[in-house]
């Protein structure tokens, strides 16, 4: 019979993952979720490498322990990034096909990227 079935869910399972600080910032016509320390490929910013860039459209900040979330931005947090690269991205190849008149174009194209260092999260 049914005796020996051992019976484990997730919820008993502890799991120690260290929660660093992080933000959820507007930068380049998108919404980014940042941790301090990591690079993040972004839509074209201006700048050269080296650069210093100060964002303070901030939407959230949570340091593990206590998470503020902004209507629609935070008051007095910024996020400071250095630019450690421009660069172009990988090549996007499209195709356009109409039917019955024989008429058919492909284009393509590479978007311009600048890679970000989180350098500080306040």
């Amino acid at each position: 019979m049914m005796a020996d079935t051992k019976k484990t869910t997730k919820s008993s399972e502890k799991t120690t993952e260290k929660v660093s600080k992080f933000a959820v910032i507007k930068l380049a016509g998108s919404q980014l979720k940042v941790f301090e320390g990591k690079q993040y490929e972004v839509n074209k910013l201006s700048g050269k490498k080296g650069d210093k860039i100060e964002v303070k459209n901030v939407l959230l900040v949570s340091d593990g322990k206590e998470t503020k979330v902004g209507k629609p931005l935070i008051k007095d947090a910024k996020v400071e990034l250095e630019i450690t690269s421009q660069k172009k991205g990988e090549k996007i190849d499209g195709l356009t096909y109409k039917a019955k008149s024989r008429s058919r174009r492909r284009y393509g194209f590479r978007p311009e990227i600048t890679r970000v260092l989180v350098k500080k999260i306040s």
